[in-house]
């Protein structure tokens, strides 16, 4: 699962992400709320930790911003402010959460876990696309009922352009969300991964999914155009 996590303290929030990355989680660290905001175009996140103290825009005002956009994506309030109107302040802009710092990392986990497992229960598990269908949860991926078997960076770029199937996905967001670097080469790269996963998508007698737009990136197609 993919995890926003907005901190303006560095080093608190290196610490953060490497101990949920050893729990499984793949986490992006935005240190501001406008770099917090940058990095959620685009990106379906199964949540986000939000630090409330953050340079220029609070978390608070940050948090209300995105209910007011309608994002839904449950959201865990970290902060120092343990005071009762602080929490209700915090939860009615729309945290689904609070934590009150100083914690302990296993109490973080276990709310984070209690929040994903609320939000599963409100949503579809898989997503579907034609004759092919992915889950999230499970990372399994089936096209006309049979299972594919793709590699990691096969998973990745598939469910990025299930999410936005009949939108053009970039090579530069496909190397942002599944390398998370500007590699030299990398529109090389992509373009064998995406080879490799179309041979694995293309069964015998199916229509074609992936399609190429020329010199603007890949699009998930539902069928016949």
């Amino acid at each position: 699962m993919r995890i926003l996590l907005v901190e303006d303290d560095r080093k608190a929030a290196g610490l953060l992400a490497r101990g949920l990355q050893e729990e499984g989680f793949v986490v992006d660290v935005a240190h501001t709320a406008e770099d917090g905001d940058e990095q959620i175009v685009g990106v379906d996140y199964s949540l986000i930790v939000l630090d409330w103290l953050l340079p220029g825009k609070e978390g608070v005002a940050f948090c209300k911003e995105l209910r007011l956009r309608g994002i839904q994506t449950p959201i865990l309030m970290l902060t120092a402010r343990d005071g009762l109107m602080d929490r209700l302040q915090g939860l009615n802009t729309g945290a689904d959460d609070y934590l009150t710092k100083p914690f302990a990392f296993e109490e973080l986990l276990a709310r984070m876990r209690a929040l994903l497992r609320r939000c599963k229960l409100t949503q579809p598990a898989a997503l579907t696309v034609a004759d092919l269908t992915l889950n999230p949860l499970t990372h399994r991926v089936t096209r006309r009922g049979a299972p594919l078997v793709l590699t990691p960076k096969e998973y990745a770029i598939l469910e990025i352009l299930v999410r936005h199937a009949g939108e053009v996905v970039s090579r530069t967001r496909l190397a942002e969300l599944v390398w998370k670097a500007d590699l030299i080469g990398i529109d090389n790269l992509i373009d064998v991964h995406v080879s490799n996963l179309r041979r694995k998508l293309d069964l015998p007698g199916a229509t074609p999914l992936i399609r190429t737009v020329r010199g603007h990136g890949y699009c998930l197609i539902g069928g016949e155009e």
